[in-house]
């Protein structure tokens, strides 16, 4: 079997080991793939592994000895899956495996805006502890989080492990989900979308992305914070209307925002949020950890093993 990997790079820059994978055929690997370039690198492969390569039906349809796509991440919209399912192509996901780390990336995020631990890591590196004329220097409010509300827009796994996590440090837990379950958690409160955004001190994101929630954090949305409330987004950048949101933090509407994602990535130097105050932004990182992307070899690995026995697990199409 001829196995190509259209885009390597994000999920092993090189610290990680495709044997298992080349265990299973002829392995070639390809860092990036520009688009103009997806067909003919693939062409005669029986088995496509791809992150962020798009395979539409044009593609596909160009590809004809393709039977397998494994997709190097939980989601996969880069696929036409209508098209692949067409054409008897397999198409398989890795999910849940970059929990842990979203969830920890989350909390990496909202301490950074409470503490501002790296901001205040810098301005003594750059003399202001040494210039100050007491023994303890800070700028700016320092936020405790015990006691502080937050509103977990979408209850799968990662929404439920930042649950957890901020049940540990005493906060309040509010969740918006389609499937409450307030039997399994009788520690968090079950509310509507209006009720979270307006009660909550901080709002995480972990919905999907779909025509019901894009740009649900919206002028609207946003006027219903707190103004000392914060946002936090892991999930996909175009949940968010960004230039919405850059507005409110120019006027001080909220108190500040953390991001993983963005609308385009890499951005353009003009998104406006890059130059919106209180604003952390951090660049698609958080599910890159060794330990969740070595996950995610892993299952790309059975996920092609189950294939080859007949029995395909992980499937989306």
């Amino acid at each position: 079997m001829k196995i190509v990997v259209l885009d390597g790079y994000a999920a092993n820059p090189g610290d990680l080991d495709w044997a298992p994978l080349a265990g299973l055929g002829a392995l070639t690997v390809y860092e990036r793939t520009p688009a103009a370039l997806t067909v003919e690198r693939a062409a005669g492969a029986q088995a496509l592994l791809t992150n962020k390569v798009v395979l539409g039906a044009a593609e596909l349809a160009a590809l004809p000895e393709l039977r397998y796509i494994g997709v190097l991440a939980t989601g996969y919209n880069v696929v036409d899956t209508a098209a692949a399912g067409a054409r008897g192509i397999v198409v398989t996901n890795v999910p849940a495996y970059s929990t842990p780390s979203v969830a920890q990336q989350v909390f990496a995020l909202l301490l950074e805006l409470a503490r501002g631990t790296g901001r205040h890591a810098a301005l003594v590196r750059v003399g202001r502890w040494s210039a100050a004329p007491d023994f303890c220097f800070w700028e700016g409010p320092q936020m405790e989080l015990a006691g502080l509300t937050i509103g977990i827009v979408g209850f799968g796994a990662i929404g439920q492990a930042v649950a957890r996590i901020a049940l540990a440090f005493g906060m309040r837990v509010l969740v918006v989900t389609r499937s409450p379950d307030p039997a399994a958690w009788p520690e968090v409160s079950f509310v509507d979308l209006d009720q979270l955004f307006i009660q909550a001190d901080v709002v995480s994101l972990h919905c999907p992305l779909s025509e019901e929630t894009r740009a649900m954090v919206n002028a609207v949305r946003l006027a219903q914070m707190k103004p000392t409330a914060y946002l936090i987004n892991t999930g996909r950048g175009p949940l968010v209307d960004e230039a919405a949101l850059a507005a409110a933090l120019h006027a001080g509407q909220i108190a500040g925002a953390g991001l993983d994602v963005l609308s385009q990535e890499p951005p353009p130097a003009t998104n406006p949020l890059l130059a919106a105050p209180n604003c952390v932004i951090t660049p698609h990182l958080a599910w890159a950890t060794a330990a969740a992307r070595q996950r995610l070899l892993a299952t790309a690995v059975a996920n092609l093993q189950a294939f080859l026995a007949g029995s395909p697990q992980n499937r989306v199409a």
